[in-house]
């Protein structure tokens, strides 16, 4: 099979001819129709997540079709469409995983991280982790639903039920989450790097109340706001946007230190709180939520051999929604 493989951080990946991948208990083999470029992708390219285990094929947000069944794997037949998701494995015994927080568990396995993913034709995943999609909808439509749609889902949650609710990063996850928010009839208020109209007339087309940038203060104090670039300077100008008793939840796996700010603005009972991961419970409670709101993703579809420009370009912005790459 074709693969595009990372095998020294911080250089381009490198496409490779490798062997088809064989399920082994419990795993499923998927041929890849496409593959979403996250932006936890980049962190993995760039070396800001520890011990990768290189060589490796990044990938996690996978849409596809099983193509071979390990041993004792039931409820999945060939060529039914699933999905892959970052989560790709868990001990299922640890304190965490005993009380519904898998996405905590202390012996996790990562998609496209800390095992194989999605840059590829084929890829193996453990069955416990694929989600059965049907057949309704495009597969590069589809593929950001698997990360930016279900960190973003997950992060919606944790914000809680406030009206008034902030995004910072509008990408990809800000573009899914903001047709949910205003499905559920909230007031979205939208933030992008300084100068980027383009980001802020995205938003605004999606139904954003109001578009600015992340050192602007929106028109009214928000109830919750929830950031998705990976600069830890939000964090404050998040909190000095809240209203009191609000939360700041912060959405990436990584993100740059956050610089010390004065005390005054986190008083008043106002919280910031992170999101690690996701959950299958994620994946139950999202899919059919968007199948309600009938999510219209943004993508633009590159071939498998030019996922280093695809990186490239998400690394620079050049483009609204997301990249994904199609097989």
């Amino acid at each position: 099979m074709r693969a595009m493989v990372l095998e020294q951080i911080g250089q381009p990946l490198q496409l490779r001819e490798l062997p088809v991948p064989q399920p082994g208990p419990g795993e499923v083999r998927v041929r890849v129709l496409a593959c979403g470029v996250c932006r936890t992708d980049l962190h993995v390219v760039d070396g800001e997540l520890p011990e990768a285990p290189l060589p490796i094929i990044p990938g996690h947000e996978i849409v596809g079709r099983v193509d071979a069944l390990g041993e004792g794997v039931t409820g999945f037949e060939p060529g039914q469409r699933v999905g892959i998701p970052w989560l790709g494995h868990t001990c299922g015994t640890c304190s965490y995983c005993q009380h519904a927080e898998e996405n905590l568990c202390d012996a996790p396995q990562f998609t496209g991280y800390t095992r194989p993913g999605g840059y590829a034709e084929y890829v193996v995943a453990d069955a416990r982790f694929a989600f059965a999609l049907g057949e309704e909808g495009d597969p590069v439509a589809l593929a950001p639903l698997l990360c930016a749609g279900l960190i973003g889902w997950r992060s919606l949650v944790k914000a809680g039920a406030g009206k008034r609710l902030g995004l910072y990063g509008f990408g990809a996850a800000a573009h899914i989450v903001m047709q949910v928010a205003r499905w559920q009839g909230r007031d979205v208020y939208a933030f992008s790097r300084p100068g980027d109209v383009a980001a802020q007339d995205f938003a605004r087309s999606l139904g954003a109340v109001w578009a600015g940038d992340s050192g602007q203060l929106p028109p009214v104090p928000l109830d919750a706001a929830i950031i998705y670039a990976p600069a830890g300077e939000l964090v404050p100008a998040a909190l000095r946007a809240l209203r009191k008793g609000g939360r700041v939840v912060c959405a990436g796996i990584h993100m740059s230190d956050i610089p010390s700010f004065p005390y005054d603005i986190l008083w008043q009972e106002r919280e910031v709180v992170s999101v690690a991961n996701l959950t299958r419970q994620d994946g139950l409670e999202f899919f059919p939520v968007a199948a309600q709101v009938g999510i219209h993703t943004e993508t633009h579809a590159y071939p498998l051999e030019q996922a280093n420009q695809a990186l490239d370009d998400l690394r620079n912005g050049r483009f609204q929604g997301a990249a994904v790459l199609v097989l």
